[in-house]
């Protein structure tokens, strides 16, 4: 038993009624922190968030949720709290991953479901707020510099030429500016189908937001319509955006005079959130071990050019793609676990 597991199981005495009946890992998460379901009481479940502090910091974990509770989402509520240890004991909004309901059947309601949150969040959250941080230049640059690094340098080892960082530069400039120039609300940032779950009441049970900033308006609508890990028509994702355009403008957000230019930040506002997931994907595999997710790039891959096709000023990255025969990457097989 490692010394965490061996804190987090001591903590649980302190916290709970009964000494727990059982514990199992619940979730597989991306970062340093660890999920555990809970049996205790009989058959009464909770979650136990395991950040260790020299990795993780949970106090914007607990401070989020509470706030975004406030609005109306149903996000977990925290139970008991040991900050210093990064223990957090949360509620247990259930196994049903969006990601595996999701079918031609469920998608209108589900979606209906994460749209109407997804508003409230936006309408609700006041963007002066100094709780989060703003989703900056800077910060929109680096996640964008993953695919450089990561997945172009590292993953595929290429060696770029001079004109071809300058593709690059230019077209992290463009995507910089377009998120820059759109209303700002607040972004849970990863607003997607493993990160909300089918409960019920209150559908979706939201999860994740510990990295909350504020930023474009049209960010975590592309993170659910335009998901990393599963994807829907064209057509019926840009429906989607269109009738969420009509939804916030009938709630009052200012500065949506334009359905073309929203449909425009919504499509720039995904190639440079694929192109940020791209390099984390490769990151994952490469300094963490973890492969699976490489299964997910020629998705992220399929949304950059297929955008960057229909659009002249991201030509040049288009062929860029091509040129190196992205479009057709796929990977090995021996590295898939």
């Amino acid at each position: 038993m490692s010394d965490r597991e061996q804190l987090l199981r001591e903590w649980l005495t302190e916290v709970l009624p009964m000494y727990p009946r059982r514990i199992a890992p619940a979730s597989s998460d991306a970062s340093f922190r660890s999920y555990f379901r809970v049996w205790y009481d009989d058959s009464r479940t909770c979650i136990v968030m395991d950040a260790p502090p020299d990795k993780e910091d949970c106090r914007p974990f607990v401070a989020i949720a509470q706030a975004m509770r406030a609005l109306g989402l149903n996000t977990p509520e925290v139970l008991a709290s040991d900050l210093n240890q990064g223990l957090l004991l949360l509620t247990d909004l259930g196994t049903r991953q969006y990601l595996t309901e999701l079918d031609q059947r469920s998608v209108p309601t589900l979606y209906a479901d994460a749209l109407e949150a997804l508003a409230r969040l936006q309408a609700g959250g006041d963007p002066a707020s100094s709780l989060l941080p703003p989703y900056d230049s800077a910060l929109l640059h680096r996640e964008m510099e993953l695919f450089r690094e990561w997945f172009l340098g590292k993953l595929l080892g290429l060696e770029l030429t001079a004109e071809e960082h300058h593709i690059l530069d230019h077209a992290f400039a463009l995507l910089a500016d377009n998120a820059l120039e759109q209303p700002r609300v607040w972004v849970h940032r990863d607003y997607h189908s493993r990160n909300l779950m089918v409960t019920d009441p209150d559908n979706p049970g939201v999860l994740d937001f510990q990295d909350a900033v504020v930023g474009a308006v049209t960010y975590d609508l592309v993170s659910l319509l335009r998901d990393c890990y599963i994807a829907w028509p064209r057509e019926q994702v840009e429906a989607w955006v269109l009738d969420y355009w009509v939804r916030l403008r009938a709630l009052g957000m200012k500065g949506l005079d334009d359905a073309g230019q929203f449909l425009r930040w919504f499509d720039l506002m995904g190639v440079q959130r694929h192109l940020k997931a791209t390099g984390i994907f490769s990151r994952l595999n490469l300094r963490d071990g973890k492969s699976g997710y490489l299964r997910d790039i020629p998705r992220t891959l399929g949304y950059i050019l297929g955008v960057a096709g229909r659009y002249p000023e991201l030509a040049n990255l288009c062929s860029l793609l091509r040129q190196r025969s992205i479009d057709g990457w796929r990977p090995p097989v021996e590295r898939l676990r």
